[in-house]
């Protein structure tokens, strides 16, 4: 073998071996950044703002078994309840954004707080990123049997033939069930007082026992009671019935047609800002599928409310579009917390 073959043959196992050594360092530079963007890689916390047993929460879980099975990490809902959905909402607006902590919560809390209160510990718009609404979440003007109403307008010349008599109930401050009720006060000019619960299973008791004669309260709560006659549905908020009290009619259709009662809260799913758009598009991807379970679908109607799941996109648009309603509303109402 000559000079300049041996000189070809080392020259080529050179290059051969830089070139695997580039492969190598492909290869680990590939599976460093499928570490860093593989996700989830532990478990999940979604944070649930309200007390366990509220719709918002039943939803929460069955998302959240759903997601589970998909992703193959434990969901673990988190209940923080307190100062009307603050304390959890602003958990998940100072978590870290990697994912892992996310917030499943009603409007009130992602948009409404905003113009309820004068300092927020977060910015609902800058401190949480949208992933999607999950539903849309209606609610039913439910009245102690001993108010001699029913239907809304009877129940509003009832308040309005009774300054200073009646109570709302709600299942806390700045929740839509205390902003209608407000709102019904000021419309009356009735003078009526806000019964505050923790949650909506003390203020379905209390209706019950006829501490307070009326509140805007979840189907999945009303129902089993309407159904006995210890209370009575006389209507539900939005333009549409809802499929489980299908005989209800909305407030609208009673020719009480105000934006108050029109418009409908919803149940939707956050995350930390940061939070890479990737993760994003794939929590939807995945919450999309859920949504399609036939027991996710029960879950959803049978409290009342309407599957939604908007895109990310879609979700601004929404919340957008919400923003003056909500607004008008408090400010009619005249709530404003500290």
């Amino acid at each position: 073998m000559s000079h300049n073959d041996l000189s070809m043959i080392q020259r080529r196992t050179l290059l051969q071996g830089a070139a695997a050594l580039a492969g190598v360092h492909l290869v680990s530079g590939a599976h460093a950044q499928a570490g860093k963007d593989h996700w989830p890689s532990k478990p999940i916390k979604l944070i649930v703002p309200y007390n366990a047993g509220g719709a918002t929460d039943i939803l929460a879980r069955a998302f959240g078994e759903g997601l589970s099975k998909r992703l193959g990490q434990p969901i673990i809902v988190d209940n923080r309840p307190g100062a009307s959905g603050i304390v959890g909402t602003d958990a998940v607006a100072k978590a870290v954004p990697d994912g892992h902590t996310l917030l499943m919560s009603l409007s009130s809390s992602m948009l409404v707080n905003q113009y309820l209160f004068t300092k927020l510990p977060y910015h609902p718009i800058k401190d949480i990123a949208l992933v999607s609404q999950v539903s849309t979440a209606p609610v039913v003007l439910a009245v102690h049997p001993s108010v001699p109403v029913k239907n809304m307008k009877e129940l509003l010349a009832y308040a309005k033939a009774n300054r200073g008599k009646l109570s709302y109930g709600s299942y806390g401050v700045g929740s839509y069930a205390h902003l209608a009720g407000a709102y019904i006060s000021k419309i009356t000019n009735s003078d009526m007082n806000h019964a505050a619960y923790k949650g909506e299973s003390q203020a379905i008791q209390e209706l019950i026992s006829g501490q307070y004669q009326f509140g805007f309260l979840s189907a999945q709560n009303v129902k089993p009671h309407a159904d006995t006659g210890r209370i009575k549905a006389i209507a539900v908020t939005g333009r549409q019935r809802m499929v489980v009290m299908p005989d209800v009619p909305t407030i609208y259709e009673q020719g009480v047609q105000d934006d108050a009662f029109s418009v409908v809260g919803w149940i939707a799913m956050g995350a930390p800002a940061g939070v890479s758009k990737d993760i994003i598009t794939q929590l939807y991807a995945h919450l999309l599928e859920v949504s399609k379970d036939p027991k996710v679908q029960e879950r959803i109607t049978g409290a009342g409310f309407a599957p939604l799941m908007s895109t990310p996109d879609q979700f601004r648009e929404n919340y957008q579009r919400d923003m003056p309603v909500w607004k008008a509303l408090v400010e009619t109402a005249g709530a404003k917390l500290d």
